[in-house]
């Protein structure tokens, strides 16, 4: 290890605060891995929680590795943050998977711990891999051949069962068939194989020996039960020193695009009297907390949270809002909280985009709510965009030019008697159609087109002042989608990828596959997709009916768990 490396690795223990009481050694050694940098992956709650979760365990010690950063570890073993310890000496390497366009970084990561890239040349000498994550839920398929275990659902509803197993069983083969046969969301890649048409469309995945045809995902039912909070307080994340608290899971309102709010259902909310406690826990640590959700703003008496704040004197923050629930207590408590930037998300310019999405707000939500917060005296708005949606024209590209217009005209009449003014960021986004939504039947737009789309844009906002476009770069929205939609034969672009020290233009076109293939082509109604051995209950035809409405401008009702029968999951 270099000194570079032993000082970088020291700073960071050394400004963290762990809320666990941590083992030095224990029977079982978990290597919990988040293939990005340790800012990213510390920001990730999900990440923190299984920390959390195993080192709950008596005779289980976790601890963390993330991706390192090349200019201060060119070469050399990956090692954990705790004990410093070489990946490859772990019992089990659990990857943490949030986003598609990590994948790469899985195989840079096996190469620096001198693992073999894929399960099947790794042998009982080698640490089994396992991978849990939001991409695992959605569609595990190209990176299935790197793994020993895939973990489908929800961490809380599968590691306890799986580690009492992983502790009963002395051979990999074994625990692996057992686990496969026996718990509820578990895909061991090796027992099964795909089967493709002549024409290369996606047949089948076909089991090899008595395991489940069909994965069903896990979910905790309870959310109380397992709370999702900071194991750890770090300054170097997205929230410096900011204790996060999970205050739902799933979204009610059905964005069509919304592989988490499709996945994840039912919504479900922790109750109030759970919450105020992690509230007050928090702030025995620290002064700001951070509720975090995919509705926070659904969350029945978020506030009366919001009043224990000011009681408590805590600065708290959400990880969303929409903008038509953005009432006066709430703004308020955002103001107090020293807030001076907050976040609106119309994802789509026109009215008739908005309808095909099922977003479920108005422009005059959108007004309401920037003339609410800049009156408030928060002075910074940052608005999301997508571009690339089904059935968008060149009008709707115009209409988000025209929406941020009308947002600085609000902004500044609202901004102008406080003698100040602050910034708009404005952010665009590529749409990725992903897997287990109403738009996995839909193609990705030309990269060309997104790029005209992002010119246009900017340069109609060009002379708007106080007004920035933010956007983000097609050709990596192209591969998140070739990653997000592919099957197993994406293993072998990321394998030749990985060998061609990333360098995808050239991977690209010396493949075998032609990526447009996954990326750029409309699916028919009746296809057979890669993911479809997950069931998280929704019914295929449902999601067809959505995408169907969709292409109609026809918007649904959100989502009642107690009264709603539509989608099949309740």
């Amino acid at each position: 290890m270099t000194k570079k490396r032993a000082k970088n690795s020291k700073r960071r223990i050394d400004t963290e605060v762990s809320l666990l009481k941590l083992k030095r050694q224990a029977p079982v050694s978990v290597a919990l891995v988040y293939p990005n940098t340790y800012h990213v992956g510390m920001s990730n709650l999900g990440f923190q929680t299984v920390y959390r979760l195993l080192n709950d365990v008596d005779d289980i010690v976790c601890e963390r590795s993330f991706l390192p950063d090349p200019a201060t570890i060119p070469t050399g073993d990956i090692i954990s943050i705790e004990s410093r310890r070489p990946l490859h000496t772990f019992d089990i390497i659990a990857f943490s998977i949030s986003f598609e366009n990590d994948y790469p970084n899985l195989l840079t990561i096996f190469d620096q711990a001198a693992i073999p890239l894929r399960a099947m040349h790794r042998d009982d000498s080698h640490p089994l891999v396992i991978c849990g994550g939001v991409t695992s839920m959605l569609n595990p398929a190209p990176i299935a051949a790197f793994m020993d275990c895939v973990f489908i659902g929800e961490a809380e509803a599968i590691l306890p069962d799986f580690m009492e197993l992983y502790k009963r069983s002395s051979e990999r083969n074994a625990l692996l068939l057992h686990a496969a046969r026996d718990l509820s969301g578990v895909y061991v890649p090796r027992f099964y194989q795909e089967a493709y048409y002549p024409d290369g469309l996606y047949q089948a995945l076909t089991p090899l020996t008595d395991v489940p045809p069909v994965i069903q995902r896990t979910y905790s039912a309870d959310p109380q039960a397992t709370p999702a909070c900071s194991a750890i307080l770090t300054p170097d994340t997205t929230f410096d020193q900011t204790y996060l608290v999970e205050v739902s899971r799933g979204c009610p309102h059905g964005c069509r695009f919304c592989g988490a709010g499709f996945i994840y259902r039912p919504p479900r909310y922790h109750d109030t009297d759970s919450l105020r406690n992690f509230i007050r826990m928090g702030r025995t640590h620290t002064d700001k907390i951070g509720l975090v959700g995919a509705a926070v703003s659904d969350l029945p008496d978020l506030n009366r949270l919001c009043n224990l704040a000011e009681e408590l004197e805590i600065n708290l923050s959400f990880s969303s809002l929409r903008a038509d629930a953005l009432d006066e207590n709430r703004i308020t408590h955002l103001k107090n909280s020293g807030v001076k930037t907050a976040t609106i998300a119309p994802d789509a310019g026109s009215e008739r985009m908005r309808r095909c999405i099922n977003k479920g707000i108005t422009e005059n939500d959108i007004l309401a709510a920037t003339e609410a917060l800049v009156s408030h005296d928060i002075p910074n708005l940052k608005l999301y965009f997508m571009i690339g949606l089904p059935t968008e024209t060149k009008a709707d590209v115009d209409a988000i030019v025209s929406l941020c217009k009308k947002v600085k005209h609000t902004f500044l009449k609202t901004s102008r008697p406080r003698g100040r003014i602050g910034e708009i960021t404005v952010s665009l986004n590529c749409l990725v159609p992903k897997p287990h939504t109403p738009f996995q039947w839909a193609p990705m737009d030309d990269i060309q087109n997104l790029k005209q789309k992002q010119k246009h844009i900017k340069q109609g906002l060009k002379r708007v002042a106080n007004v920035r476009v933010h956007a983000d770069v097609p050709r990596w929205a192209y591969l998140q989608a070739l990653f997000s939609r592919g099957d197993g034969r994406v293993a072998d672009l990321l394998e030749a990828a990985h060998h061609n020290q990333g360098n995808w233009p050239k991977t690209l076109k010396n493949a075998l596959i032609n990526a447009d293939f996954y990326v750029s082509r409309e699916r028919s109604p009746d296809e057979v997709f890669p993911w479809d051995f997950i069931d998280h209950g929704i019914q295929k035809t449902y999601l067809l009916a959505e995408y169907r409405k969709a292409l109609r401008g026809i918007t649904t009702e959100d989502c009642d768990p107690d009264t709603c029968r539509r989608c099949g999951v309740c």
